[in-house]
């Protein structure tokens, strides 16, 4: 093997240098400009000592062969002997060559850095700012609820790390977002489960993470291993909480210990599961939950209310001008929704209000407005009876619907499930109340459906088709929906439908079948992990009102609270909510069952402004049953 000469190791380390980048390829060109001029400048002192004596001498030479290197029309002036203006002439040249390879480097170097800006590899420099890891359709939702939220913040900025590409990010964030407020939207580029991809959106002086299921299979093993990676990591000064969903329960118990105390985890699945049912139960349950969870309406607040230490729950409802008192948070971090209307409220406790904005909460100064006494009516009794329900299609939620469906019904009751498919419903069972049973049917069949007798069912639940993509899912269900609605119009209005939608998007198209609600369970999840992103002690509110065992909200006639054709107000209705141990939110109208976006949803209403109910209106109240 030949050994190394002296010019190849001067050549190894000119190569080396000059793969240093832009700043050494500048630095080898003010070289070679220094050279050309200290070279020009001492031969004109040698070759042209008269007219370099007329100039200044050398070091008025150096000055002249610089100006000339620089500035080719300098020279236009010249005057001087031949080999005086042949010097000048050579700086002249050597400079032309010497600038323009100075103008290309430069203007290579700025295209790298423009083009690595746009990659989205630069370090962002935050201070609690919200970080978004992953990419997926929730990313709109929750972007749009975080800019609301952020719309009395001075600044705020929400920080995004995904595997795309940070101008499509950006592109796809501003043509579904809009426009974003107060709220600066930073994408970069990168792999959430890389700690040194983490590191580009400052994890470490965040107020909260989010953790978002990118749409691919097996979806919860990457939502595990981001919380894994952010678990094992050192945190400059406070963990910031992470929020999380994973969309198979039985991922739930990795999911928790992989994100340790300060995460919270919710279980999509058993969300959208017991939404369906509710909803199956009580049409409009979804929007109130939509309402209730998006920053655009009405939300949850907690805060100290020393002024009402020492009094009742029941005599807090009456004592806010604007908001809605719903429960308690006791200095231990416990939630009581809708106590007991005995229980006292101590000087710690924060009280749970329901209010369009936490600076919209105000206590009545006066005693508390007067009480339609007339207007109150009491409940009667109803005892629950066997109902017949349908259930269109199948998913794998369905096992868990009908084993929650079986909790609430009537003993006797009958529920039938109507798919293209062989029957699913052998492997479940058995149950306590419900009878189970079978057709082979297509859904979007008009003659299929004739076939099942709709008409001699009271609830139908539509479920989206796990065998398509989203939107073809969506479109079968809407057909099916038409063929259902366009039955009973026939039949006289027997029955009540549920839908279950992918894509919040195709809700308002849906609404031309008048279905009784829709549950859109991944609309739903992503407002409630903005919910928690923004406070994360509003986990124990929203798993307790989804425990059968707690306090639930429930779609009440409205006469059992108000009388028929009476004229009352809120207050009247709060009052009356109260007297039963419940807490009344609002209200829902039947006019405006399909009307958006609120369709007739109206949650912490005037207190005092005429209110008067139809007996088809319904009460929004948390109560127990």
């Amino acid at each position: 093997m030949r050994r190394a000469t002296r010019r190849d190791r001067v050549r190894y380390w000119f190569d080396t240098t000059m793969a240093k980048g832009t700043p050494a390829l500048i630095g080898w060109l003010g070289l070679a400009s220094l050279a050309l001029v200290l070279v020009v400048a001492s031969a004109a002192v040698v070759v042209a000592p008269r007219d370099s004596g007329a100039h200044g001498n050398w070091p008025g030479m150096v000055w002249r062969s610089l100006l000339r290197t620089l500035d080719p029309g300098t020279m236009g002036d010249d005057t001087g002997t031949g080999p005086f203006l042949a010097l000048m002439l050579v700086s002249t040249i050597g400079g032309i060559f010497i600038v323009s390879a100075l103008i290309g480097v430069l203007t290579t170097g700025l295209e790298s850095k423009i083009t690595e800006l746009r990659k989205g590899r630069s370090r962002i420099v935050e201070h609690d700012h919200t970080v978004l890891l992953g990419w997926s359709e929730q990313v709109f939702t929750v972007v749009t609820e975080l800019v609301e939220a952020n719309q009395s913040e001075r600044r705020s900025c929400v920080a995004i790390l995904a595997g795309r590409d940070k101008v499509e990010m950006e592109d796809a964030l501003r043509a579904r977002v809009g426009d974003f407020g107060r709220t600066r939207i930073v994408c970069r580029t990168g792999n959430p489960l890389k700690v040194a991809d983490l590191e580009l959106v400052s994890p470490g002086t965040a107020r909260s993470i989010l953790v978002l299921a990118p749409e691919v299979p097996d979806a919860d093993t990457h939502v595990i291993k981001v919380l894994l990676s952010l678990g094992a990591r050192a945190w400059e000064r406070r963990r910031p909480h992470v929020v999380a969903a994973v969309h198979d329960s039985a991922n739930l118990p990795a999911a928790r210990l992989a994100g340790g105390a300060a995460a919270r985890v919710i279980d999509a699945d058993d969300i959208a599961i017991r939404l369906i049912v509710q909803s199956h139960r009580q049409s409009g349950l979804s929007q109130v939950c939509t309402d209730l969870l998006d920053f655009a309406g009405h939300e949850f607040y907690m805060r100290p209310e020393p002024a009402l230490a020492g009094t009742t729950f029941g005599a807090a409802l009456s004592a806010y001008d604007l908001g809605v008192p719903a429960g308690l948070r006791r200095a231990d971090g416990a939630v009581l929704l809708n106590p007991p209307m005995d229980t006292v409220i101590r000087a710690d406790d924060e009280v749970i209000v329901l209010a369009e904005d936490d600076l919209l909460i105000r206590l009545r100064g006066g005693a508390p407005p007067p009480v339609a006494e007339p207007a109150i009516t009491t409940a009667t009794p109803r005892e629950p009876v066997p109902e017949r329900t349908l259930v269109l299609g199948w998913n794998h939620r369905a096992p868990k619907i009908i084993e929650l469906l079986d909790d609430f019904v009537a003993a006797g009751s009958e529920l039938v499930v109507a798919a293209p498919r062989e029957d699913p419903t052998g492997d479940i069972g058995p149950f306590a109340n419900l009878k189970v049973g079978f057709s082979r049917a297509e859904p979007t069949d008009r003659p299929s459906l004739e076939a099942l007798d709709a008409g001699g069912y009271q609830r139908i639940v539509v479920l989206s088709d796990a065998g398509f993509d989203r939107e073809h899912a969506d479109a079968r269900t809407l057909v099916t929906l038409l063929h259902l609605r366009d039955m009973e119009d026939a039949l006289g209005d027997p029955y009540s439908i549920v839908s279950e939608i992918n894509d919040d998007a195709n809700r308002e198209v849906a609404q031309v079948t008048k279905a009784d609600d829709f549950v859109v369970s991944d609309k739903l999840i992503s407002l409630m992990l903005t919910q928690l992103s923004e406070n994360q002690h509003l986990y124990e509110v929203f798993a307790d009102l989804l425990d059968p065992a707690g306090s639930e909200i429930y779609l009440k006639p409205a006469c059992d609270y108000l009388a028929p054709g009476s004229t009352a107000d809120f207050a009247t209705v709060i009052e009356s909510a109260r007297r039963r141990g419940e807490v009344a939110l609002g209200y829902r109208l039947q006019t405006r069952f399909h009307e958006p976006p609120g369709y007739g949803v109206v949650l912490n209403p005037d207190k005092t402004a005429p209110l008067a109910l139809s007996p088809d209106d319904r009460v929004i109240v948390l109560a127990e049953n």
